[in-house]
């Protein structure tokens, strides 16, 4: 155990993706994003931007690696270890955004979002309890945890879009975010549905109006709203990017902010008792 990665070595791995992310982030600010330029110069900062984001997501893989053998088990339990996957995910998120559209702030707004989740982390190690409970251990476990926090994290980059439409006159910018948002629905929509087996499994029932399900459901409703205004052509540039912003504060209050109400006190979902 000893030779193993575990979470006291997370400071060298959260610090070194970060720094990489942060590089990749500034250097992408170099490259013109019109489309139509294709110096060499541009091609040679778009790589170095390309890379040094790719060599983030690398550093993180290699912990989540190593912690997966470290602990016995996929690093989906606590806490601290769905903010490690969030992180990785909100910058992989953030590159494919990058790739497809060439936004040059994606990759910052991605850095910055995985950097909180991931100082997070590292300042509050009493995060990182191995004990995983009887109810978690489910074949359906990994893939309901996974897809989520991939969900999560194209829906938090579409988050991002909105509030840069409300700033922007960029015509494209709620094009980009449809197409994060219809990534996120599908995984977040497969998440659901797993969960609902998970619980028939766990707790006999499919659904029980549990305040994270409620939520969830919540969330999942605003966000399919959205996707019927963009379909049926209504709504205006402000009133899509101020929903969606809405639907993002609909996930995080499902994703943490339920934790704080005195109703999930007696959550099924509350797993530290």
């Amino acid at each position: 155990m000893n030779d193993m990665i575990t979470w006291n070595a997370f400071i060298w791995f959260g610090v070194s993706a970060v720094l990489f992310s942060a590089a990749g982030a500034v250097v992408s600010f170099f490259v013109n994003d019109d489309r139509h330029v294709v110096s060499g110069r541009n091609r040679i900062y778009r790589t170095a931007a390309v890379v040094l984001s790719s060599s983030a997501l690398l550093v993180l893989s290699a912990f989540i690696a190593g912690l997966w053998l470290s602990l016995e088990r996929p690093p989906l339990r606590t806490m601290g270890e769905t903010r490690l996957w969030y992180s990785f995910f909100a910058l992989s998120a953030g590159l494919f955004t990058y790739l497809r559209w060439r936004y040059r702030w994606i990759l910052s707004f991605s850095t910055v979002l995985a950097t909180v989740f991931i100082m997070i982390n590292i300042f509050r190690p009493e995060i990182h309890d191995q004990t995983l409970m009887p109810a978690l251990q489910s074949p359906w476990f990994i893939p309901h945890v996974t897809v989520y926090m991939f969900s999560y994290s194209f829906l938090g980059c579409a988050f991002l879009l909105a509030v840069a439409g409300l700033i922007s006159s960029k015509t494209d910018i709620l094009s980009a975010a449809d197409t994060l948002v219809y990534i996120g629905m599908a995984f977040l929509t497969f998440g659901m549905l797993s969960g609902a087996l998970w619980a028939k499994e766990a707790w006999g029932h499919y659904w029980s109006w549990d305040p994270k399900e409620t939520w969830a459901l919540a969330t999942w409703l605003s966000y399919m709203l959205y996707i019927h205004m963009r379909l049926l052509g209504k709504g205006s540039r402000r009133t899509l990017c101020l929903l969606l912003i809405f639907c993002f504060a609909c996930l995080q209050m499902c994703w943490w902010g339920v934790n704080l109400l005195p109703a999930a006190q007696d959550s099924v979902h509350v797993y530290n008792r």
